[in-house]
């Protein structure tokens, strides 16, 4: 694959992707975002092969800063999940949750 082709790719993914999330209605964002945590594995792992087939330093660079910032979104997305389920929770639920360690 050529640099141009890898280039239009990625200029059309994020475009695409501007385009489906800009037009999500803002009280979903969150219910959406934290039920996909599944895509945000999937980057993680293009990223460690992006890496582990990286030959260049300038790949490996870039293959690193993309495992760190695809684990980051992974982590929170996760995080995310969680802070979300806790507003469903009753507030008895949540002492309780607080109280053990």
């Amino acid at each position: 694959m050529t640099g141009m082709v890898a280039l239009y790719i990625f200029m059309l993914a994020a475009f695409t992707g501007y385009e489906v999330i800009s037009r999500v209605p803002v009280i979903l964002h969150t219910p959406l975002m934290s039920g996909s945590n599944f895509v945000h594995g999937i980057v993680l792992v293009g990223a460690m092969v992006a890496l582990g087939n990286a030959v260049t330093t300038l790949e490996k660079t870039i293959g690193v800063i993309g495992v760190l910032l695809a684990a980051g979104n992974a982590v929170g997305g996760y995080v995310v999940t969680e802070r979300m389920l806790e507003m469903f929770k009753s507030s008895g639920q949540r002492g309780a949750k607080k109280g053990t360690h």
